[in-house]
């Protein structure tokens, strides 16, 4: 009972991004210029994607789930680190730590299990494109939407509730800039953690493994057919839109494997907060940019919103 009450009174000390880096104001700088960057670029592509009528497809819909994902993914970390820093603190509460950890694991669940359909929406568009209409109507487009975040609301309730009930007596030193679970895991005093330890690779390995599975398996199709098709301007547009999906499936999945699927002693808290900055910050920064930059609609939609505002000349 000593040991419950402990964890539920006690708070973490976060040993922040900054404790083993250089210069931390110019980090910092660095670090809230990128969140602002992307935050501004996730909310314009939400916005683009609702108002604009030509963005009312399947494909963007769930474009517009993952910018949903990308703006709440930064703010659950990044907004209490900078203010930590600033005011010279580093603690979490025992509730605190609790919630970023649910709503982490949730986007991150949920993400990528939007990555995965977003695929399945490309195969569909390439190599069935006739059954297109049909197999991505409105009512599958929603059941993908929903599918998305009651995975992810599931798992992060069943994780966050275990690694909470164990015993946090030793050391609360949280060798991390935010509360994530194998960090957390690290600080417990229970006896054996190693089921909970098989448990957590078991779902590892069915959280990332089996989408990932289906977006290879996708994306293979897809390059097949594209390769296939006669028409040289058919064939560059589907290649442009899957290199851009390619790529923001690599930097989410290359990051979320290397830390929750590599063993811990293959890697060193210092690599860890890299790797967790990358996933939570920069992925989410970047995945705006990779589409709108290499999506001829986007752009549009950009040029007669600024259009529409008196940002560029008229002719």
């Amino acid at each position: 009972m000593g040991e419950s009450n402990l964890s539920v009174t006690s708070d973490f000390t976060l040993m922040g991004l900054f404790s083993h880096s250089g210069p931390p104001l110019v980090l910092l700088s660095l670090v809230v210029t990128i969140f602002t960057v992307g935050l501004l670029g996730n909310t314009v592509l939400l916005f683009l994607i609702c108002t604009d009528s030509r963005l009312h497809t399947p494909m963007y819909f769930l474009l517009s789930q993952l910018s949903l994902l990308d703006v709440g993914f930064p703010l659950v970390t990044i907004p209490k680190m900078a203010i930590d820093f600033l005011q010279g603190e580093s603690s979490i509460s025992f509730q605190g730590c609790g919630a970023q950890m649910f709503f982490l694991m949730l986007m991150g669940v949920s993400e990528g299990v939007v990555l995965s359909f977003m695929s399945y929406d490309r195969y569909v568009a390439v190599c069935h494109p006739l059954h297109y209409p049909l197999l991505m109507r409105r009512q599958v487009c929603l059941l993908m939407m929903g599918t998305s975040w009651l995975s992810g609301v599931l798992v992060a309730c069943i994780q966050t509730s275990i690694i909470l009930h164990f015993p946090y007596c030793a050391s609360r030193a949280v060798d991390h800039f935010f509360c994530e679970l194998p960090a957390l895991l690290k600080l417990s005093c229970a006896a054996d953690t190693s089921a909970y330890d098989l448990a957590l690779s078991i779902s590892g390995v069915l959280i990332l493994l089996l989408p990932l599975s289906l977006i290879a398996t996708s994306y293979s199709q897809v390059l097949g057919a594209i390769f296939r098709m006669h028409s040289a301007e058919a064939r560059h547009k589907a290649f442009t839109t899957c290199c851009s999906h390619i790529a923001v499936v690599g930097l989410f999945y290359g990051a979320a494997v290397f830390m929750y699927m590599v063993p811990g002693t293959y890697h060193s808290p210092q690599q860890d907060n890299v790797v967790s900055l990358f996933y939570s910050l920069v992925t989410p920064t970047l995945n705006p940019l990779i589409y709108s930059l290499r999506n001829r609609e986007v752009r549009m939609a950009l040029v007669k919103v600024l259009d529409r505002a008196g940002f560029r000349s008229k002719r």
